[in-house]
């Protein structure tokens, strides 16, 4: 019983714009370019992008965000924009909550289609995306292109909500 008590809480919901120094650094640590404040900011205060926070909550009551997601929903369409998880809470699941959750949001919101694109290399990412109904439905070849060689390509993945 006493482990339970222990056992920090879970929690999903909506990005805060408080949250958004904690975001840049959740996907700059992800990514091969993070994006800044602003441009988080600014996809935060966007109609059309809905953002999902998960927090794990300490013995003293704080709940530092651990990963976030960014989806768009344009003409009956989603697309995840990211999704990621910090470092330290990486291999916990987070990122299947996170995702789960977002698609519930989706279903509810009677959207049809979620579309994202994804590293080919990113294996435990493509892994996820698949085992929750996702499929390569293309392939952007240099996508990943940071100006320092040819980048790496994109699986361009779809999931049929309705």
């Amino acid at each position: 019983m006493m482990d339970l008590l222990l056992r920090p809480r879970i929690i999903l919901d909506a990005v805060d714009p408080a949250d958004v120094d904690a975001l840049v650094e959740i996907h700059a640590a992800g990514f091969r370019r993070g994006w800044s404040a602003d441009e988080i900011d600014g996809l935060i205060a966007d109609k059309t992008v809905t953002g999902h926070v998960l927090r794990r909550e300490s013995l003293f009551g704080t709940r530092r965000p651990q990963g976030f997601i960014l989806v768009r929903t344009v003409a009956g369409e989603a697309e995840v924009l990211t999704i990621a998880v910090a470092p330290g809470a990486r291999g916990r699941g987070y990122g299947r909550l996170l995702m789960e959750d977002a698609l519930r949001a989706l279903y509810r919101e009677l959207v049809p289609e979620v579309f994202l694109e994804v590293d080919e290399n990113n294996a435990s990412a493509v892994s996820l995306y698949r085992s929750l109904g996702f499929v390569e439905v293309g392939r952007r070849k240099g996508y990943y292109a940071d100006g320092q060689g040819p980048g790496g390509t994109a699986l361009v993945m779809r999931l049929q909500l309705r």
